[in-house]
């Protein structure tokens, strides 16, 4: 999770896509550039061990746009694809 925040924060859309699960995976990412990602909470997690094959991370993440700042607040799904770990979806919700 902590990976993804960070490829978020620097626009690294390569590593994002081939961390996303194939059947949810988007065509390729829009980012904003008056997005400024300034830091992430990890607030829980469920399975995600060496022997499960699913698990989840409820994380917010800090952020100013256009100067102003705000949360995305979110519980994401993650599945083992292929031997890694790749996000498949979440529920989420802005602060």
């Amino acid at each position: 999770m902590r990976s993804r925040y960070t490829a978020f924060a620097v626009h690294d859309e390569p590593y994002l896509l081939r961390t996303w699960h194939p059947r949810t995976r988007p065509p390729g990412i829009g980012f904003d550039p008056a997005l400024r990602w300034q830091r992430l909470d990890i607030l829980g997690s469920t399975g995600g061990g060496p022997f499960h094959g699913a698990g989840t991370v409820e994380f917010r993440a800090h952020y100013t746009h256009g100067g102003r700042p705000g949360s995305q607040h979110e519980n994401s799904r993650f599945t083992r694809h292929e031997g890694d770990w790749v996000y498949v979806d979440g529920d989420t919700g802005s602060g």
